[in-house]
């Protein structure tokens, strides 16, 4: 079973899944299901997978960040679709992306900066598939970027690029993946807000983006626009 809480804002607005909007400042159980199986929140949201592979989602959804083929709020768990291969899920900002068994990678939701992935700007209220790729590893989108790695270990990005977050070099947006440096020995990433923290298959971890807390690690409040090893 998986015990739910959330913020101020997004319990006070969204719903955290238990059929209201009311604040919680402890644990609540999210219904009586026993057979959940991998949550990710998103910053208004929540989608969920359950061990039968059916893919579940709740709370804000002015975007279809949802996924249910339209923009209203939920603030019970609602199934999305029929598919039962959904593998992972991560929630970002306003916007949603998940993995299927066979190694596809689908978007939905809020996508003005191109974080959906699909070579364009416009919203999804419902599962689109990103590109005809079948060897999707893993994903992490946050704020209005997404970072995904496939299962050859190449690390890709698109959306948001202002502080240099998708790793490329520079600060300009990208509405469809592209491949961040050439190392092929990625393992995890994990996307902030504006940053972006990965790890290699050597154990090395690596940080970029925005640095004004000192969030990378790197011992300044300095900019990257590229993978930097943390020390």
């Amino acid at each position: 079973m998986i015990p739910c809480f959330c913020g101020l804002f997004c319990s006070d607005l969204f719903g955290l899944g238990l059929g209201d909007t009311t604040i919680r400042t402890t644990p609540a159980q999210v219904g009586i299901a026993t057979d959940w199986y991998l949550v990710s929140g998103g910053d208004w949201h929540t989608i969920a997978i359950k061990t039968d592979g059916t893919l579940w989602a709740w709370g804000s959804n002015g975007y279809g960040e949802l996924g249910l083929g339209d923009t209203t709020n939920r603030n019970t768990p609602t199934q999305v679709g029929t598919a039962t291969n959904w593998s992972s899920v991560s929630g970002g900002y306003e916007h949603t992306l998940a993995i299927k068994t066979d190694e596809t990678l689908w978007a939905w939701g809020s996508n003005g900066f191109g974080q959906l992935g699909l070579g364009d700007t416009t919203n999804r209220t419902t599962q689109t598939q990103v590109g005809t790729a079948t060897n999707w590893s893993s994903v992490s989108c946050k704020w209005m970027s997404t970072l995904a790695i496939k299962t050859d270990g190449t690390l890709w990005a698109w959306g948001s690029n202002g502080f240099g977050q998708l790793g490329l070099s520079d600060t300009t947006d990208r509405n469809t993946p592209t491949k961040v440096v050439s190392a092929i020995n990625w393992s995890s990433v994990s996307c902030g807000y504006y940053h972006t923290i990965a790890i290699k298959s050597d154990g090395t971890l690596w940080a970029w983006g925005l640095n004004d807390y000192g969030q990378l690690g790197l011992g300044d409040t300095t900019n990257r626009t590229s993978p930097t090893q943390v020390q």
